[in-house]
């Protein structure tokens, strides 16, 4: 196929790049470049005859056409999106633009590339979501499925839900063919350091406070961002038009298990001269509306097209630590 990926350069994005690649799909990767892209995987694309970069932001109509008309695709996989929750509550105003009229300048081009191609099993709008539209979980509940009702908390999950409540519109009122996936807490290689694993990670290294909110039980589900670009691709080729797919890594821990784990890692593989890093670890006040507990049910996209996580949690967080090591090390070399 022929894919236009939105927020390509982010760190979900550019693993979805590298798994659409190994399906032998042709790319387009559409990325503003804002801070949170990785510039490292743009430079990496202008060797790759199978990747197409386009600077533009999705709330360009402008831009948003000139891609659809110069590279006709076969689908759009929309990962475009402002996603750290402190950051929506300092300022709201980016998340509402890019997130819902962002995703509204893409269907809107969507829909008129495929009305103009009028060729129904040959497109799809594949959207890419957050368990966060559901809103919290208490401890025991169930986990969310595809038919929990949506509470969004934060004006991030908030811009998200609305996003999504457009793309089932477009579904429903256009026949627009689209897929949407709402994933659980992803971490891996190339992730910002704004996110909790990362942040942790550099804090302990470079032996800082380790800053945990609240008492450090809110829980989290956590993904391997390889386990979720293989989801995406899954569903992309796979999944039932108009269906939802939630997508967790079946790895539910608290904020303060996954910090603890983090300075355990790094005890075995670079021990302090005194103590431990988890001596590091500081609790500080929590920040508003902070959700307790999030838990994805994978059933659906388990039975229906086969996907599993393959990565476990320990495994995938202590090969973490070790590249953060390396780094460190080839830094001071």
């Amino acid at each position: 196929m022929r894919i236009i990926i939105t927020g390509a350069a982010g760190f979900i994005g550019s693993s979805v790049v590298d798994e659409a690649r190994s399906h032998g799909h042709q790319i387009l990767a559409f990325d503003q470049l804002t801070y949170a892209a990785n510039p490292d995987v743009v430079e990496s694309w202008q060797h790759m005859a199978d990747v197409t970069f386009v600077k533009g932001d999705i709330c360009d109509e402008s831009a948003v056409s000139d891609a659809f008309t110069s590279f006709q695709p076969d689908a759009i996989l929309h990962l475009a999106a402002e996603s750290h929750v402190d950051r929506s509550i300092d300022g709201p105003d980016a998340f509402l633009r890019t997130n819902i009229d962002g995703t509204y300048t893409l269907l809107q081009a969507a829909r008129q590339h495929w009305e103009t191609q009028r060729q129904p099993g040959s497109f799809r709008f594949h959207h890419v979501s957050t368990d966060e539209v559901y809103g919290d979980l208490r401890p025991g509940d169930p986990a969310f499925t595809e038919a929990t009702p949506y509470q969004p908390s934060s004006p991030y999950s908030t811009s998200k839900a609305a996003s999504d409540h457009l793309v089932r519109a477009w579904g429903r009122t256009y026949d627009l063919p689209v897929l949407i996936t709402n994933c659980s807490n992803n971490y891996g290689p190339r992730q910002h350091p704004e996110k909790l694993i990362p942040h942790m990670i550099q804090q302990a290294l470079a032996e800082q406070p380790l800053p945990v909110y609240g008492d450090g039980q809110q829980i989290r589900d956590w993904l391997h961002v390889d386990d979720h670009a293989r989801a995406l691709l899954t569903v992309l080729e796979m999944g039932e038009l108009g269906r939802t797919y939630n997508i967790g890594g079946d790895a539910e821990r608290s904020n303060l298990e996954v910090v603890t784990l983090i300075c355990q890692h790094l005890d075995a593989l670079l021990s302090r001269q005194h103590g431990s890093y988890a001596d590091l670890i500081t609790f500080v006040t929590d920040r508003p509306g902070h959700d307790r507990r999030y838990a994805v049910d994978s059933t659906r996209i388990q039975e229906e097209l086969g996907w599993k996580p393959q990565i476990s949690f320990e495994k995938g967080l202590k090969a973490l630590c070790a590249e953060a090591l390396r780094a460190v090390r080839a830094e001071g070399a």
